[in-house]
């Protein structure tokens, strides 16, 4: 018998086999590849890679250029990182983030501007590209003590020489409002000096011109897009207004929208689980009357009206939802945990993320009680604007507003959110510039209790990821988890501590969406890496 034939095509078969077993064996091509970068993981052994490779909506791979380099076919989009740096997407955890759309493209931002002649070159600015007559104006985010150059009041006659022929309204924080002539006079406010208290402040706040329909989308847009150029993807969403939110749906729908709406409502709504718009928690106030303002001395919550919070909570409690509550001064933060202790021995509440948020008068013995009951920390620090006020109303006690590494160092789970766009500023990285160096806007040091570049950046990625219910798709750059990262203009991790604050995003990734970019790519055969764009 001839045997050469069935050598022949035994050993054809085992080619075909093994043919078989490298082609299954090779990984299925990317979309996207990022490569020659500092990836900044922020994973559970902070690690640093070069290259992430995006297939859909989701990272495949992460790794060297070499490891991600099998991801690349004709159809990946390369994209040469020269350098840059890359972290998660930023998350806030806690922003008024639907209200602050119905204003944004109607307000002068005065985030992280530190010098008051620059601010008035702002107002002048608008001034000059709004039809005249109408309204300027800024809703918070801003406080005079920011200011370096000059703390002192703004005047009547000051705003009516930058803006003479519109009616200008600027809010303070939540602290004071200033008018020039033509504010006063159409509101019919009788400020002599230009100036309104908190009171005066809330009630014009509430008659400035908002947008609806096609300006709403025209406004939210540019607002979300602004958040992306500061690395923003994610958003623990408190308000979630029922006028608004069905814009965002919209904007899902067609895959327009650029972050990720986590709502914390008075609803008792189950989550839906779906990854661009969602409802997480309960909150932000659980009852009214217990809602502490920003610069009171001290809380003293009575027992009848603690009686009704515990009531509101055991609800949601018993049904089986995460409580986000505000509790910032001592007193609060005391009565709300004797309150929490006695729910849960009723309704366990280990698994829920209960949450306290803002905190900015916890100390150690809240933390402690706060590990042993499974209760977590969503941390606003309204310093960054509010430093001077709070030295003012609180004394030497402002420099532990909030002590962070007392909170680092409590085992409680905490991140890092806003609570913006009125009580404080929205830029994330000047909230890890603050972390890491202790300093206000304007410079001023006001934080005895600092913590590490890498402890700040887990804590508005990583740890706010686990507040949101997001610990498996969102904080970190692994394969599996949803593409939301950002490509840097510097090195987060090694650039001066006082640049840190200036950092913005160059390119911005959400659920493997490309969502603005300064960099250059290598598209299927051009054969060239352009790299940064300049």
């Amino acid at each position: 018998m001839n045997r050469q034939p069935i050598i022949a095509i035994a050993l054809s078969l085992a080619g075909i086999a093994i043919a078989v077993v490298i082609v299954r064996s090779q990984p299925q091509p990317a979309d996207i590849v990022l490569s020659n970068g500092k990836v900044v993981t922020v994973d559970g052994a902070f690690s640093i890679a070069s290259a992430v490779a995006i297939r859909g909506e989701r990272i495949v791979a992460v790794g060297s250029d070499r490891d991600v380099a099998a991801f690349v076919s004709a159809g990946t989009r390369r994209f040469d990182l020269a350098g840059r740096t890359v972290i998660p997407g930023l998350i806030d955890n806690h922003m008024h983030l639907l209200r602050a759309g119905t204003t944004w493209q109607h307000e002068v931002r005065l985030d992280g501007v530190e010098s008051r002649n620059a601010a008035i070159e702002r107002l002048r600015a608008r001034a000059k590209t709004t039809p005249r007559g109408e309204w300027i104006y800024t809703l918070g985010g801003w406080a005079m003590e920011q200011f370096a150059d000059d703390k002192t009041p703004f005047t009547r006659a000051e705003l009516d020489r930058a803006v003479p022929d519109h009616p200008l309204f600027l809010q303070a924080s939540y602290y004071n409002g200033f008018l020039n002539s033509r504010a006063a006079q159409a509101l019919g406010v009788d400020a002599p000096a230009g100036v309104v208290d908190e009171r005066g402040m809330r009630a014009i706040a509430a008659r400035m011109p908002t947008a609806s329909g096609e300006r709403l989308e025209s406004s939210t847009r540019q607002m979300l897009h602004d958040f992306n150029r500061m690395g923003l993807t994610s958003f623990g969403s408190a308000g979630c207004e029922d006028d608004v939110l069905p814009l965002y749906r919209q904007l899902a729908s067609r895959r327009e929208l650029d972050v990720r709406v986590f709502c914390i409502t008075a609803a008792l709504q189950p989550p839906r689980g779906d990854h661009y718009i969602d409802h997480v928690a309960y909150g932000e106030s659980v009852y009214g009357p217990l809602h502490d303002p920003m610069f009171v001395a001290k809380s003293d919550p009575s027992p009848e009206a603690l009686a009704e919070w515990r009531r509101i909570a055991t609800g949601v409690a018993r049904a089986r939802r995460q409580l986000h509550v505000h509790a910032n001064l001592t007193g609060t933060i005391d009565a709300f945990l004797d309150q929490i202790d006695v729910v849960r021995k009723q309704y366990p509440i280990d698994d829920l993320r209960w949450t306290l948020a803002h905190v900015n008068q916890i100390n150690a013995k809240h933390l402690a009680r706060m590990k042993a009951m499974g209760v977590h920390a969503a941390v606003h620090p309204w310093a960054i604007i509010n430093g001077g006020i709070n030295l003012t109303v609180f004394g030497d006690a402002a420099y532990d507003m909030p002590p962070l590494r007392t909170i680092q160092e409590s085992g409680v789970v905490w991140g890092l959110g806003s609570d913006g766009s009125r009580a404080n500023q929205i830029r994330p990285f000047t909230t890890l510039w603050w972390a890491v160096t202790g300093k206000m806007v304007g410079g001023m040091r006001l934080l005895r209790q600092t913590i590490s570049r890498e402890q700040a950046l887990a804590a508005h990625t990583r740890s706010n990821a686990y507040l949101l219910f997001r610990e498996r798709d969102l904080g970190s750059i692994e394969a599996g988890k949803l593409a939301d990262l950002a490509v840097l203009d510097r090195d987060y991790l090694t650039v001066p501590d006082d640049q840190i604050k200036d950092i913005t995003s160059v390119m911005t990734i959400v659920g493997g969406q490309i969502k603005g970019s300064g960099i250059g790519n290598q598209e299927s055969g051009s054969g060239q890496v352009q790299g940064i764009s300049r």
